[in-house]
């Protein structure tokens, strides 16, 4: 195995590095020729639960893109059905929960994680792939409690979040109860995948930018910030993300994290302007990876020339790689990316 690349996690840190890293959210997947051909075997779940097939998953584009970092290939869901969640994922939709949220008796009947025997699938194919495989840090993650209380409330994707708003300002006790009972899930399922190998983690609050900045502060930051404290003691880097939350960001930042990912909706250059002196993941949008060269490369470079004003810098999408985007663009992006970065810090 070659050195290994800590590039990522200096990154993380608000170290310097030799070049800017990169990498891509759902990097493995959906727009590789060899994993569509496994699909055609295999579900998502198959998957998930064949540690040697999802660790060859996994590192596919380490191996093909050259990225500074792995990212488990799992869903955001899987530690539900250890506490009772009966949770199916439907090709095209996503996430569906044929028994939602109602009652506050439907929260208290939800149980507790064991990761070492419920969860023994991922925390296995973290070993491999950390003990055997890898040269880059390998980053582990989970969903946040609100994106999480969203498929269980809802019955599945959402695009209003009608009734988990509902039930978050109308019945806050339940609201509360549900968020520490999800809360009680996440950090012993955090927890096991550092124990096992993972080197970062990534918190995915996906849907949190459907709630004003006054309701994330009344109804989720706490929550977040016990979660947080709780996986600092770890050691690792952590991360947090979501989708359409620029308005949260000074939130995000408050929270005990090293790393706030942004889409691309929020320009690097004005998430520093707003006082954000944390690591900044993104946030190319992923829609230009169908664009020509030229095109990409501009966005790219006026992109990176905000992140490299400081150390604390990571290249990545400000949303997941989709089905149509190209390898090639991928591997080429990368590539990229550390040349001009390097050439930057070179300079400097």
């Amino acid at each position: 195995m070659t050195a290994f690349n800590d590039t990522f996690l200096k990154a993380a840190r608000g170290e310097k590095a030799d070049h800017t890293p990169v990498w891509f959210m759902r990097q493995a997947g959906r727009s590789q020729p060899e994993y569509r051909e496994i699909k055609e075997k295999y579900s998502l779940e198959e998957i998930t639960h064949q540690p040697e097939l999802c660790a060859y998953v996994t590192k596919l584009p380490v191996d093909q893109y050259n990225v500074d970092a792995a990212v488990l290939f799992k869903d955001i869901v899987t530690p539900l059905p250890a506490i009772g969640v009966d949770v199916k994922i439907k090709s095209g939709v996503g996430p569906v929960i044929d028994n939602p949220i109602r009652t506050m008796a439907d929260i208290e009947r939800l149980g507790e994680i064991n990761p070492e025997k419920d969860v023994d699938f991922v925390l296995e194919t973290i070993r491999i792939l950390t003990k055997e495989q890898l040269n880059v840090p390998l980053i582990g993650f989970s969903g946040a409690p609100f994106t999480l209380a969203s498929y269980m409330i809802e019955g599945g994707p959402s695009k209003n979040y009608n009734k988990t708003k509902s039930m978050m300002v109308s019945q806050p006790e339940m609201w509360f109860l549900l968020m520490d009972k999800l809360a009680d899930t996440i950090i012993p399922y955090v927890k096991a995948q550092i124990k096992a190998g993972a080197k970062v983690i990534q918190i995915f609050d996906s849907w949190v930018g459907a709630l004003n900045v006054e309701d994330y502060r009344i109804f989720v930051k706490p929550v977040m910030e016990r979660i947080f404290a709780e996986l600092r003691t770890e050691g690792v880097p952590l991360i947090i993300f979501g989708v359409g939350a620029s308005h949260l960001a000074k939130e995000w930042h408050d929270l005990p994290v090293d790393v706030v990912g942004l889409d691309w909706r929020l320009p690097i250059s004005e998430a520093r302007a707003m006082g954000l002196t944390k690591t900044l993941q993104g946030n190319f949008d992923p829609a230009y990876l169908l664009a020509d060269w030229p095109t990409i490369e501009k966005r790219v470079k006026a992109i990176l020339d905000m992140g490299l004003q400081q150390d604390g810098y990571i290249f990545n999408l400000g949303h997941g790689v989709f089905p149509e985007v190209q390898p090639d663009t991928l591997k080429r992006l990368t590539s990229f990316v550390h040349e001009y970065s390097a050439a930057h810090k070179a300079r400097i």
